[in-house]
């Protein structure tokens, strides 16, 4: 009897062993002016690393403490120039792309962007909805003031490169000179292109492939009606569940109501624009 407690105790030891293990050390490539590879070790061992507090952390929505590098001394990221991006990839195939005029602006009045590091012996918890976060996050300190967007904050991320700015490599997304400049579909234009191309396609243009193509071979607009889109993009489960669904709704800080109304305007108008 003794024994056969002995071996329960001894699985069960083992299965929370196995439970917490470490994250196992990860490397970030850095393809800026020319390719880098940087470990974990490597980014913690930095000089200019440091303990930041950020408030109000998007995935996490509450304050969270990170051990991090400034975003802007990674290698060759301050000599972006100014019509560039910064594109981040992440493992789980998101991409985002941080204009390089968000990312260098130095002038003590907008939002730092901060390389958050996981460390290999203290994992992060997993978001709210269940997504491993790490091993490298950006993160940022006073988002509002230079408007940052909920998705641009990546997480999972396992590289970044420098693209030409989105206007010249996706002339698809454009719209036409005749769209007055206070329209909506112009914000809606930005707004899918910051906050739904991370994951999404728009006729053919975008590096991600998470999700489907948001115009081709039918747009959304086409087949949910105006409250049925809102609502899927509130709440995807609202309307509609389906195998291995990735897709996570957008509350009101992520998308106002009025940025919604834009981006169905947008995506409306494109209908007329499949190419």
């Amino acid at each position: 009897m003794n024994v056969n407690r002995g071996l329960k105790c001894v699985l069960v030891l083992a299965s929370m062993l196995l439970s917490v293990s470490p994250v196992v050390a990860a490397e970030l490539i850095i393809d800026v002016g020319s390719m880098k590879k940087l470990t974990t070790e490597q980014l913690l061992s930095r000089p200019d690393v440091a303990t930041i507090v950020v408030p109000g952390d998007v995935t996490y929505h509450r304050t969270m403490t990170y051990r991090a590098v400034p975003l802007r001394a990674l290698p060759g990221v301050k000599d972006l120039s100014e019509d560039a991006e910064l594109q981040i990839t992440a493992t789980d195939g998101f991409v985002t792309d941080l204009p390089a005029r968000l990312v260098l602006d130095d002038s003590g009045k907008g939002a730092v962007p901060w390389l958050a590091i996981e460390p290999s012996d203290k994992p992060w918890p997993r978001s709210p909805g269940g997504a491993a976060v790490g091993p490298f996050y950006v993160v940022w300190l006073k988002p509002a003031a230079s408007g940052v967007m909920s998705e641009q904050w990546p997480f999972n991320v396992d590289s970044m490169r420098a693209v030409p700015a989105r206007a010249t490599r996706w002339p698809q997304l454009a719209v036409d000179a005749n769209v007055p400049a206070d329209s909506p579909i112009r914000r809606g234009q930005i707004l899918v292109a910051t906050q739904c191309m991370v994951c999404h396609r728009m006729n053919g243009a975008g590096d991600a492939s998470v999700g489907p193509d948001l115009n081709r071979p039918h747009n959304p607009t086409e087949y949910l009606q105006p409250w049925a889109l809102k609502a899927l993009i509130r709440d995807p489960r609202s309307v509609r569940v389906w195998p291995d669904m990735k897709m996570t709704g957008f509350d009101q800080a992520a998308i106002s109501d009025a940025d919604l109304d834009a981006i169905i305007a947008y995506l409306g108008y494109m209908t007329t624009r499949r190419n």
